[in-house]
């Protein structure tokens, strides 16, 4: 069933999810604050972009759908206020951005006081979703979930698999962060190991080729390595890259929730801190430490 839906958030994840539904039958209208963002659509078949939130609420059938992809915090809450005004009795909002459970919670039931539903979406997939599809992971009321399905199965690998409702409203936003968690924990598992291949220098291990190697019928090998081992083979120094790597929201939350829930997560933890101390949140207690060896040890500090 072709369905027609608003995509609000048009950037890099937006802009795809609204190009892979409007390929897939589906209609789109999408609107985004930058003007760039709404031309970067423009030419899509089966997308319309609209210059305001209004005019596209209005170009939208009963029951409406309306799709953000917009980051978390006040530009999610100030057009969820703004929404309110626009929808009615058996709209459905979708949140598919990256958010904190409890806010998605909370947006569920301010919704529901106005007869609207709300759907949260966890979606992985990153750049190459538009090509190979979207894992979904969703919360809501079944009946906000159904509205929605034919969405959900256009934007997921293929129609039957690849998206799940997890269970209530906040379940799919809980479950995304559980997700991006352990990918935290997986990426840094890689990157200490062929950081500690490349410092075998004795035995001049060629480590693009084993990245490529491993791709094939090991228990390590993943999509994660795929893009590993492609990027490796084409530079294995990487010298170009600074040594910063940031860190999104959901790492903290769910090391949050690990403390609050009494569950031990020491990997997907230690992973989030290792991601602090590339940022330089480590430089501080380094230098205290280096002066506290000399302190009482009389060892040489080096210079900064």
């Amino acid at each position: 069933m072709n369905v027609t839906l608003g995509i609000v958030g048009l950037g890099r994840m937006g802009g795809n999810m609204g190009r892979r539904l409007a390929r897939a039958g589906h209609t789109v209208v999408a609107w985004d604050r930058a003007e760039p963002a709404r031309l970067a659509l423009a030419d899509e078949p089966r997308v319309v972009v609209t210059d305001t939130l209004r005019d596209l609420v209005t170009r939208l059938p009963a029951p409406r759908i309306v799709w953000l992809m917009l980051p978390a915090g006040a530009a999610t809450e100030d057009t969820l206020h703004a929404l309110v005004a626009l929808l009615g009795r058996g709209d459905v909002v979708v949140d598919g951005a990256n958010a904190m459970y409890r806010d998605s919670q909370r947006h569920a039931l301010e919704l529901a006081r106005h007869e609207v539903g709300f759907v949260d979406a966890g979606v992985s997939g990153g750049v190459w979703g538009l090509e190979n599809g979207y894992g979904l992971m969703v919360g809501g009321e079944p009946a906000a979930v159904h509205t929605v399905e034919p969405v959900l199965r256009a934007l997921a690998p293929s129609p039957e698999r690849g998206w799940v409702h997890c269970g209530p409203a906040g379940a799919g936003h809980f479950a995304k962060m559980v997700h991006n968690a352990i990918e935290y924990g997986m990426m840094q598992a890689y990157a200490e190991g062929f950081a500690l291949m490349r410092a075998k220098t004795e035995l001049a291990l060629d480590v693009p080729s084993i990245a490529e190697a491993w791709r094939h019928g090991t228990v390590i090998r993943s999509w994660l390595l795929d893009l590993t081992a492609e990027f490796l083979a084409a530079d294995a120094d990487l010298a170009s890259v600074a040594p910063f790597v940031a860190d999104s929201g959901e790492g903290r939350w769910a090391a949050h929730e690990s403390i609050d829930l009494g569950v031990p997560t020491p990997v997907m933890t230690l992973a989030l801190i290792e991601r602090f101390a590339s940022q330089g949140r480590a430089d501080y207690a380094n230098r205290l430490l280096a002066r506290m060896r000399q302190a009482f040890g009389g060892h040489a500090v080096k210079p900064g």
